[in-house]
């Protein structure tokens, strides 16, 4: 039962230790048992967390809950800064990064809900006896795999991790927005799964069950380890370059690389008037996760601008070779998913649209081209990403659509 004279206290007091189970999104994974060998990522810093500090003020105003000072002075908008904040986090104005705003009005506006995409045509296809290749229904299956746990995992290291390492209120405001949309991605995909009737407990185990399904999400989680870590804390250069690192890994590799065969793969069903419903959640989600990844690649340029010190030159060797390990798991991803030429597409276009996609990741960083002369087998991917669609709104609902209370009517 609360104190209501002093619920946080109380509840600060019964804070449970770090060894209770359910604790952290990296231990979702710490009992699996690897069915087969992964990518070992590159070594880029000493992965030993750093001593636990001692309890300071530090701390406290990344949490947002130190003591209201009576009488301090106004907030201004210098005192923000991305990392290492030390500036009252419960003031979000003045505005210091008006993008981040922006950003979160630009979500709220693209709301949108899994119930709202007809799916009685996906479904009356799917029990069609010669409605789809075996090969097709492969694609279908093992991306609701990998997606519906994949956002589930990017939705709890940004709750118990990330947010706590941004010290910037109108970032933090974003990440809360963006902690939704990954739930309601995992909405999409549970409620692609039960229209389907697809056996949950094959589709939800995948990423314990499948290698390529499986090796993603551990990859993913050995770099939110020290995020999620309650001695872990920033302020040194090391700690700091850790954070970026995994900011990368987690912002630029999993949502921005990890993500996209599985985009091509059932948008490509779309595009060949199949599975039409599950595509067009995917490419709601598309949209939603290009946004995210957009915001997480100003978060860290703009902790390199305050922070010029932590981008090395061996940093950036060792972050091109994250990256490039991180290909060769999508790759393999890409093999499992698709062991034959469907849908007019193969391993080898995959091969092609990985290193583009790589090379675009590296140059929205600042590093050079990882894999030179790259081209887009896939130029319709891009159409889909910035430019706008139109339909018939009879049919289906536009995909830039936006609420009412966003629009401009000038």
């Amino acid at each position: 039962m609360l104190l209501w004279d002093d619920p946080i206290g109380q509840l600060k007091s019964r804070a449970p230790r770090a060894t209770e189970p359910g604790l952290l999104a990296t231990q979702v994974l710490e009992t699996i048992e690897t069915p087969a060998p992964v990518v070992t990522p590159a070594a880029v810093l000493d992965t030993t967390p750093p001593a636990a500090a001692p309890e300071s003020t530090a701390s406290t105003h990344a949490a947002g809950l130190e003591q209201v000072e009576f009488g301090a002075r106004r907030l201004a908008v210098d005192d923000k800064q991305m990392i290492n904040c030390r500036a009252d986090l419960n003031q979000l104005v003045p505005f210091k990064y008006k993008w981040a705003w922006q950003k979160y009005l630009n979500a709220c506006a693209n709301h949108w809900m899994p119930q709202e995409i007809n799916m009685n045509a996906d479904v009356s296809l799917w029990k069609s006896r010669d409605g789809l290749t075996e090969d097709e229904r492969l694609i279908i299956k093992r991306n609701l795999g990998f997606f519906s746990t994949a956002d589930s995992l990017v939705a709890n290291n940004l709750v118990l991790a990330v947010y706590r390492h941004i010290t910037n209120p109108e970032c933090r405001q974003y990440l809360l927005r963006q902690a939704f949309e990954e739930a309601l991605h995992t909405h999409a995909y549970q409620y692609c799964i039960e229209s389907l009737g697809l056996d949950e407990a094959e589709i939800f185990n995948m990423y314990r069950e499948i290698p390529a399904v499986h090796d993603k999400a551990s990859w993913a989680l050995r770099f939110t380890e020290s995020l999620g870590d309650p001695t872990f804390s920033t302020g040194t250069t090391a700690a700091d370059q850790r954070l970026l690192r995994d900011l990368i890994a987690f912002y630029v590799v999993f949502e921005g690389i990890f993500f996209y065969v599985g985009f091509v793969q059932v948008l490509s069903m779309g595009r060949r008037n199949k599975m039409t419903g599950v595509a067009e959640q995917f490419q709601y989600i598309l949209r939603d996760e290009s946004m995210h990844m957009n915001f997480g690649i100003d978060v860290i340029n703009q902790i390199k601008v305050e922070n010029p010190q932590l981008w090395t030159e061996q940093f950036q060797r060792d972050i091109a070779e994250l990256i490039d390990d991180a290909i060769k798991l999508e790759l393999r991803y890409a093999q499992d998913t698709m062991p034959r030429g469907v849908l007019g597409l193969n391993v080898n276009m995959f091969e092609e649209y990985l290193h583009y996609i790589a090379n675009r990741r590296c140059a929205q960083i600042g590093l050079a081209e990882q894999y030179p002369g790259a081209n887009n087998p896939f130029p319709w991917m891009s159409e889909l990403i910035d430019l706008k669609k139109e339909k018939n709104f009879f049919e289906t609902r536009v995909t830039e659509y936006q609420t009412g209370g966003a629009l401009s009517w000038d």
